[in-house]
């Protein structure tokens, strides 16, 4: 008991002195970062062949990507929020989308044996008298949690056990901070809106866990380094922060899209994970363990199979997969109205065995963010008005249909 005792009071002290080390951190890339595109654009600015600025720009770009990507890896937190939302292609530059994409659930591990920790205090029983194996080495890490293969004593089939990284949501706030500050410093002269006031929302997002997520309207338009005057991903992030702090929500929205997807009328391969009952609590969810490739993967499994990439094959294999996908959304949006909200590459899976003539089963796995639309009816409102943006014209209450 004295060791764990110990090794509490280190996990205590070290969780006192990241925020600390990460604005530190932040603040030495992101002025480097930032130093660079200042001197470029001086530098860029003498060639007046159009041609050769751009490719002067796309190679600018491709450096500053990859000390973006070192950034967002080694820090994780916050920045691999931002990392999803930014490495979007009508966002950033090309470059920056190529190599920010592959971060999904490549975040910094949290050690074995503070993983150790949080599951006997969460669960109120020690790991060995719950679990007949647990892999300490993690399948995949995010910015919110890890994820770890086991199997619980008495059973015969593998779960994934998602846990909480220690002190994650202080860290969000520390990473949203100095963002804040940061914006302060580059907004009159390099950004045309207001970043400031976005990062102060997406602070009381995180720090208060609303049950309701505002969507802000706002371009993103930095100076050459980001894309266009566009509707950005910002709601994004601030849907994200109020519920994945909450593994309990997480498990009873999972139940509730497994079932609505499972349901009789729905004709749809696409899966969500069964959630373990006596395996959850605000930081620890288990769920079965479904083997899939990752959809970010699916290239380099095709050629690994002796398919070409290109071909006919392939291409209608993605045809299905899209289509999938597209039927699943729109029966949760359209009928449901209770719907997974975070799409993005590391959230879905391939189901490996599928068969070749069937329309590839696809998994998404987790649903963290699905959002009820008309959850209070102060928002009926404005949840009408965003329907017909998308071409949907809602009759009542409870009728849609679509333009």
């Amino acid at each position: 008991m004295a060791s764990i005792d110990l090794k509490e009071f280190q996990e205590k002290i070290s969780t006192q002195f990241r925020p600390w080390q990460r604005s530190f951190q932040f603040w030495v890339r992101a002025a480097d970062i930032y130093a660079g595109y200042k001197v470029f654009q001086i530098k860029v600015s003498f060639e007046k062949d159009v041609e050769k600025a751009e490719a002067m720009w796309e190679r600018h770009h491709e450096y500053a990507a990859d000390k973006i990507y070192n950034m967002c890896s080694d820090m994780g937190g916050f920045f691999l929020k931002v990392a999803q939302v930014v490495g979007k292609p009508d966002l950033a530059p090309a470059a920056w989308v190529r190599k920010l994409v592959t971060l999904c659930d490549q975040a910094p591990g949290t050690p074995s044996n503070v993983v150790r920790l949080v599951l006997e205090k969460e669960l109120g029983r020690s790991v060995d008298e719950m679990f007949e194996r647990f892999d300490w080495d993690p399948i995949g890490s995010a910015s919110i949690a890890q994820v770890h293969r086991a199997r619980i004593k008495g059973d015969k089939k593998d779960i994934v056990v998602k846990v909480q990284h220690p002190g994650v949501q202080d860290l969000m706030m520390t990473d949203l901070r100095n963002l804040q500050a940061f914006a302060l410093c580059v907004q009159k002269t390099d950004l045309q809106f207001d970043f400031f006031s976005v990062c102060k929302e997406m602070e009381k997002q995180v720090n208060t866990n609303l049950s309701w997520s505002e969507s802000v309207d706002c371009g993103f338009v930095p100076h050459r380094m980001l894309k266009g005057n566009r509707r950005h991903g910002v709601d994004y992030i601030m849907q994200a922060a109020g519920y994945e702090f909450d593994f309990t929500r997480e498990a009873d929205a999972m139940d509730r899209i497994r079932t609505f997807l499972s349901g009789s009328n729905i004709k749809t391969v696409v899966k969500v994970p069964r959630v373990i009952k006596d395996v959850v609590t605000r930081k620890v969810l288990a769920m079965e363990y479904i083997d899939g490739i990752p959809i970010l993967n699916l290239k380099d499994e095709i050629i690994k199979r002796g398919i070409d990439p290109d071909g006919k094959i392939a291409t209608a294999a993605k045809q299905n997969i899209l289509k999938s996908l597209s039927l699943a959304y729109g029966h949760m949006i359209l009928e449901s109205g209770f719907f997974h909200a975070d799409p993005h590459p590391g959230n879905i899976l391939i189901c490996k065995g599928s068969e070749k003539k069937a329309p590839p089963s696809v998994i998404m796995k987790s649903a963290t963010l699905a959002v009820e639309h008309a959850a209070a009816s102060d928002r009926n409102d404005r949840t009408c008005h965003h329907f017909q943006k998308f071409g949907i014209k809602v009759i009542g209450d409870r009728d849609i249909s679509v333009n």
